[in-house]
């Protein structure tokens, strides 16, 4: 877990739960695909779908589109866990509100290893406001939306709720952002005429 690799490589990581809440739902799919420099290596992956300990909620199964069934032949998480994590190693993790992906993982890894992920994290959503609102005027409409992220850097949208589609998608978007930043490219934003009036009228 400690053995950064290569200096120019970093994970996009997606994780798919049996819910929102950290401690009483679990995973059912995991992604991590690999990035050197400004290439996603979609070659060098790591997916799994395990089996939860906790029952599939109905609104779940609407966003992720797997059910019971789905996932019933699975290996319980801790079976998948040191694959993943010998994949990821010590290699930044990125992700669309990563911490929520972490906070599912480290629940596991923590028993697991005795330590929660040490891995530094890169946080997509972040780096898009930097480039869009960074210098945006008092009371700027701000959408961090993951809708918002891809037609905002033209990324085609794939079936989202798949935890290699979103990875996928996520390191595109890690990647375009990156050169963006160190190009000094800015995204724009749509100007409006509108005056703030702080009385309300």
């Amino acid at each position: 877990m400690f053995e950064r690799g290569s200096a120019d490589e970093v994970v996009a990581i997606d994780c798919e739960t049996t819910g929102l809440n950290v401690r009483t739902d679990d995973i059912i799919t995991i992604a991590a695909i690999k990035i050197r420099g400004n290439r996603i290596l979609t070659s060098e992956h790591f997916e799994a779908t395990v089996r939860p300990e906790a029952g599939m909620r109905a609104e779940a199964i609407k966003v992720h589109r797997l059910r019971q069934a789905d996932v019933a032949q699975g290996p319980l998480i801790w079976k998948a866990l040191p694959s993943f994590l010998h994949f990821v190693r010590g290699r930044p993790l990125v992700g669309y509100y990563l911490d929520f992906d972490i906070a599912m993982l480290d629940k596991y890894v923590l028993p697991f290893i005795g330590i929660e992920l040490p891995n530094s994290r890169i946080e997509v959503s972040k780096l898009y406001y930097e480039r869009k609102y960074g210098d945006a005027p008092p009371n700027t409409s701000i959408d961090l939306s993951f809708a918002a992220l891809l037609k905002d850097l033209n990324i085609p949208p794939l079936a989202q709720h798949d935890a290699f589609n979103d990875a996928l998608m996520t390191a595109m978007m890690y990647v375009l952002l990156r050169d963006m930043k160190e190009r000094g490219i800015r995204i724009p934003r749509l100007r409006t005429h509108a005056v703030f009036d702080p009385t309300g009228a």
